[in-house]
């Protein structure tokens, strides 16, 4: 686990010496520069392929252009040298984006009817060739041959999410469908260690339960049709990235921990769903709006519906828009004192972000006219805070320490 220090105040207390101080602090640079370059050489090696790709316009032209970028990556890589190895690293990702993403294009724009199914199959070729490859490279580097993997890993599941949309897959077979390529985002995420990409599996993790986002003109929206099953779902993904961050060896752990974190992101965004709106539990999945029903009883207008609507919800869990609110501050503040508790960084910073998310959110939407409602909160919170403090000094704190 990564653990934030002051280490001046260390040094001060003798703690630690001088050169380890030094060795800290040049760690903590080298991981920093680490990353700010491998984000500098990925965004450019993306810009550069989808550009030349768009530019060229033609599969003859890219497929040749890919080729030479390959070959001479691929020829830079074999001769060695740090340099040269860098750069050939650049010129052989942009080959391979140039060869997928340009077979990709032209089966989506002459080949639709099978393009699902032949990125599906083209993909997995691909990655898994790679993925192996990437074990031990001989030809060319770790760093190629795992951005090879992740290519193709992308190439299969745009192709599956093509037969999907094609096919128009609704209910459990979109749901089967979303956990299978979180499984495999996560998995690509562990087989290259890059923690980035492990946590994009929240993404079709969520939308199993039709948990997404839409985007149109200055407006970005957040929606989740089950907030309440959403929170469980996320809990329990949640509860198993602690358990690994806690008892796997730390190759294997970091990846449940960033999991945990954005699992608690989406489960905050799910309360706050619920927080306005409230809940009516199932009401997508077996009510009157899910694909199920629809498909056994066609309601012939808006009147049917609404008929249906009323009888599922004289007899389905409802949880008022109250009750979410009081739930979720509760949820919040019980998750604040657990991770200052144990040091786990990512999970208090997720939790007091959305504190102040709940208590602005609730100022404006429920106590904007109520300003006794501000008294009484602040001045709870004060004895609240003292007791927390106490609880973590007498009973929470470790021993020996």
């Amino acid at each position: 686990m990564y653990y934030v220090a002051d280490t001046g105040r260390l040094l001060a207390e003798g703690v630690l010496t001088e050169p380890q101080v030094a060795v800290i602090r040049a760690q903590a640079r080298e991981a920093m520069m680490r990353l700010a370059v491998n984000v500098l050489l990925t965004g450019g090696i993306l810009a550069a392929t989808l550009g030349l790709i768009i530019w060229l316009a033609a599969p003859l032209p890219v497929a040749l252009a890919g080729a030479l970028a390959l070959a001479g990556g691929m020829l830079a890589l074999a001769q060695g040298g740090e340099t040269l190895r860098f750069f050939g690293n650049a010129a052989a990702l942009i080959g391979a984006g140039l060869l997928l993403g340009g077979a990709g294009a032209e089966l989506l724009g002459s080949h639709e009817a099978i393009a699902g199914p032949a990125m599906l199959v083209l993909g997995a070729l691909v990655a898994g060739g790679f993925g192996k490859a990437f074990r031990a490279p001989r030809l060319t580097s770790r760093f190629a041959c795992g951005a090879i993997f992740l290519m193709g890993a992308a190439m299969h599941l745009t192709g599956l999410a093509l037969m999907a949309g094609q096919g128009g897959w609704t209910g459990w077979p979109m749901a089967l469908t979303s956990l299978y390529a979180a499984a495999a985002i996560a998995a690509c995420g562990i087989v290259t260690d890059i923690r980035a990409v492990t946590a994009l599996a929240i993404v079709p993790f969520a939308q199993a339960l039709s948990t997404g986002t839409q985007y149109w003109h200055a407006a970005y929206v957040f929606y989740s049709p089950e907030s309440t099953l959403s929170i469980l779902q996320m809990s329990l993904l949640a509860g198993a990235g602690l358990w690994a961050a806690q008892a796997l060896p730390p190759r294997w752990g970091r990846h449940g921990g960033i999991l945990a974190i954005m699992a608690a992101v989406v489960a905050n965004l799910c309360a706050l769903v619920g927080s306005l709106w409230g809940d009516w539990v199932g009401e997508s999945i077996w009510g009157p709006g899910s694909a199920w029903w629809r498909e056994g009883r066609g309601f012939e207008d808006q009147e049917s519906w609404a008929v249906a609507r009323d009888a599922f919800e004289a007899t389905a869990l409802h949880i008022p828009e109250g009750v979410y609110s009081i739930l979720w501050a509760l949820a919040l503040a019980a998750t604040i004192a657990w991770a200052a508790h144990t040091a786990r960084r990512g999970v208090f910073n997720t939790a007091v972000t959305f504190a102040g998310i709940h208590a602005y959110t609730q100022t404006f939407e429920t106590f904007h006219d109520v300003p006794v409602a501000y008294v009484v909160g602040g001045l709870a919170a004060i004895p609240l805070a003292w007791g927390l403090w106490q609880l973590d000094r007498r009973w929470m704190a470790p021993r020996g320490v």
